[in-house]
């Protein structure tokens, strides 16, 4: 490289230095994607759960089951009733047997053989029998929607996981009653969520889709990489920040929630001590989610 070349270069280097600006490590919080309590829609008493604080569940997984002798006694008797067939194949019979003698007394009649007021009645005799194999049929159907609503209220007696995660807390033991009381608390770790307070010079730098790399403070420090899906449009007034929230992948799930981090975005910050000063004065990325509260 000639001597000229060098020049911009050095140039714009000495221009970075004597603007104090560099690129600096901010500090971030790991916490859960999501974190979910578990609840019952209907009251009742908890007669087992399947899962103990620290087990992984997968979304669906039954992990918490209610006492159901009424409803399991009420779902087999709709499916009895479902399968008395015997009402159906009587009408469905008549109404054929009907049908039958209509169309040999319409033969019947114009042969001169019957009078009209037979023919009207064994008109009259097969429309009896249609309406009453219709009745028949709807109450099958009707029978069938039964073992349907009987099986759905059965199903409310069976408490299944809405997420993927780990079991962080468990609240009520096999004998209590639930009524609105939560029953277990899940947190979903893959993917993990990274929130980062970023002073507001560097607002505009920071866009979703955009690469981080975050070091857990504990562990192995381990550098992983996050992507930024949210910027908050918001500067923080008091602390001279915005919020920026990242998205960290753990399919192993071996990098546990609740860990404070360094993020590094390749940001230009100016080394101030006013900006110092409102990083000390930011907001304290709490462990809950989406909690934030303000140091005094």
């Amino acid at each position: 490289m000639t001597p000229m070349c060098r020049i911009p270069m050095l140039s714009a280097a000495f221009a970075l230095v004597a603007s104090g600006a560099h690129a600096q490590p901010l500090d971030c919080m790991i916490q859960p994607h999501q974190v979910v309590q578990v609840g019952s829609a209907t009251p009742g008493v908890i007669e087992s759960i399947a899962v103990e604080r620290g087990d992984t569940v997968v979304r669906g997984q039954p992990v918490v089951q209610l006492k159901a002798d009424v409803e399991r006694a009420s779902l087999a008797l709709a499916r009895t009733r479902l399968a008395q067939a015997g009402e159906l194949a009587a009408a469905m019979s008549a109404q054929a047997y009907a049908q039958r003698e209509l169309h040999r007394a319409s033969e019947l009649y114009e042969q001169k053989f019957i009078s009209h007021n037979y023919l009207d009645k064994q008109r009259t005799e097969a429309q009896v029998a249609g309406g009453r194999a219709d009745q028949a049929r709807e109450k099958r159907a009707l029978a069938a929607r039964e073992v349907e609503v009987a099986d759905a209220q059965l199903e409310l007696r069976t408490i299944r996981a809405p997420i993927s995660g780990v079991v962080v807390e468990r609240y009520l033991s096999d004998g209590e009653h639930v009524d609105e009381k939560p029953i277990l608390r899940l947190a979903s770790i893959d993917p993990l969520r990274v929130d980062v307070l970023v002073p507001a010079a560097a607002f505009g730098q920071v866009v979703p889709g955009q690469k981080a790399t975050v070091v857990p403070e504990v562990l192995n420090r381990e550098e992983r990489v996050a992507i930024v899906k949210a910027v908050d449009r918001v500067i923080d007034a008091a602390s001279n920040t915005f919020r920026v929230r990242l998205e960290l992948a753990n399919p192993d799930g071996r990098l546990p929630a609740g860990l404070r981090c360094k993020a590094e975005f390749g940001l230009d910050l100016p080394a101030t001590g006013g900006a110092s000063a409102d990083l000390r004065r930011a907001p304290v990325i709490s462990t809950e989610p989406n909690v934030v509260r303000t140091a005094r």
